[in-house]
């Protein structure tokens, strides 16, 4: 991931002094573990903590030579120590180290990811909260339909959100585990009761059943939920996309102090931030579709999938944290323009409150099709030469024998449609404040 989209403290998981730490630390945890099965002498794992020194400019020196990543770890590694080196990787192979530490990054990062979606519900519900008797024009293909609570879209972007953190500890679950079981998980050369133990230490659970590597699909059981929780993220980007639009203005991002628009227009004031958010999670998606790809593996393993896991791994984590970080932003400060939601109102000539003319007049005794007829025709006409449609309604007799100019007013009060709003935020414990 490129350093402008890159946040602290996600971007310090995935630098390589921190990734050849991971494999230090894995490395320790089957010495330490070899130390307490007497396979190893007491303090050995003490020693090569002491001389261990992780020079990564070295390593990749190393790796120049013997185009191997693992091998140079080990050389750069054990270069200058003594005889505790020979329990340094002893019985593994380089994906007992590779596979294992992957999962502690993605098991940190994931952490990470759930403590700020976990803001994101909070910051969710506030704005729930705050506009749930806000009235706002409710779309339907992008067309004006009926009068809808503006909080009730916060609350669907909560449910989602709350949605998406069970997924993501889900995940977290699945990923928190390693293997060091060998070169083709049959633990030839290391016992499963070693492995246990030292990944105990790691605070990883054992893999059911490895091969050469964990299984693929627990990765991409990870970064499915990460494109899910970019595609939320996109909804709600998508929705300001449209509020923020010169004939809509019902809503729109902040605007900082000195920020500019447009290069060209000084008028300008673009959903910048929306749009970003709207393409990153075309990343996550395709990143997702790439893990997909990983699942399927030559017997008990190549390395296809390694050279992609380099990259969609470390950039799924490092975009979903910064969408997180921006949308977070976004909506705590999002500006909210309540009065061009009631003149919208307006734009429509008023055919929101259609489907309410309609049902009045089923009630009065009329069959829905006569009724339907009758206001369609109505809206239409309306429509076509900009009139006011409850002007249109009070004027036509068909619809005044049934219905009286009191009644007709009570049809045209858009407080009807919140009235069972209520009992949609109570599913969310979300009572008055």
């Amino acid at each position: 991931m490129i350093e402008r989209y890159s946040l602290s403290p996600m971007k310090e998981i995935w630098d390589l002094q921190a990734q050849y730490q991971r494999w230090l630390e894995v490395e320790l945890s089957v010495v330490k573990t070899f130390e307490e099965t007497a396979k190893a002498p007491k303090g050995t794992a003490d020693k090569i903590r002491q001389n261990a020194h992780i020079d990564v400019e070295k390593i990749l020196s190393i790796e120049e030579i013997t185009r191997h990543d693992v091998i140079a770890f080990i050389k750069g590694i054990t270069e200058n120590m003594g005889d505790e080196a020979r329990y340094f990787h002893m019985g593994m192979t380089s994906s007992d180290v590779v596979d294992t530490a992957w999962s502690i990054a993605m098991r940190d990062a994931m952490q990470l990811i759930i403590d700020k979606n976990r803001l994101f519900i909070d910051v969710l519900k506030k704005g729930a909260l705050k506009y749930k008797k806000t009235v706002t024009l409710g779309r339907t293909h992008g067309i004006h339909a009926e009068p809808t609570s503006f909080g009730l879209k916060w609350l669907s972007y909560l449910s989602e959100a709350q949605r998406n953190q069970t997924r993501l500890e889900q995940a977290l679950h699945q990923i928190s585990q390693g293997k060091i079981s060998g070169a083709v998980g049959n633990y030839a050369n290391i016992t499963p009761e070693v492995e246990a133990k030292a990944l105990s230490k790691l605070g990883l659970d054992v893999c059911e059943c490895s091969t050469q590597v964990v299984p693929r699909d627990v990765h991409a059981q990870y970064l499915v939920s990460l494109a899910l929780l970019g595609a939320s993220i996109e909804r709600i980007a998508l929705e300001i996309r449209h509020l923020q639009r010169s004939e809509v203005q019902e809503a729109q991002e902040p605007f900082r102090k000195g920020q500019r628009g447009s290069s060209a227009m000084p008028h300008k004031k673009n959903p910048i931030i929306s749009e970003r958010l709207c393409g990153m999670a075309r990343l996550l998606r395709s990143n997702a579709d790439a893990s997909l790809e990983n699942i399927a593996l030559w017997h008990e393993r190549d390395i296809s999938h390694s050279s992609i896991e380099r990259v969609i791994i470390p950039d799924s984590c490092l975009i979903a944290y910064y969408m997180l970080d921006k949308i977070i932003w976004m909506m705590e400060n999002l500006v909210v323009n309540e009065d061009n939601m009631l003149k919208n109102f307006e734009q429509s000539y008023n055919l929101v409150y259609s489907q309410r003319v309609m049902l009045a007049l089923i009630e009065k005794g009329l069959s829905r099709e006569e009724a339907y007829q009758i206001v369609q025709k109505e809206a239409l006409e309306c429509w076509n030469t900009s009139g006011d449609f409850k002007t249109a309604i009070l004027q036509n007799k068909r619809i005044t024998d049934y219905l009286n100019a009191e009644e007709i007013s009570q049809i045209f009060k858009p407080d009807h449609y919140l009235q069972n709003v209520d009992a949609v935020y109570k599913r969310f414990n979300l009572g008055e404040k």
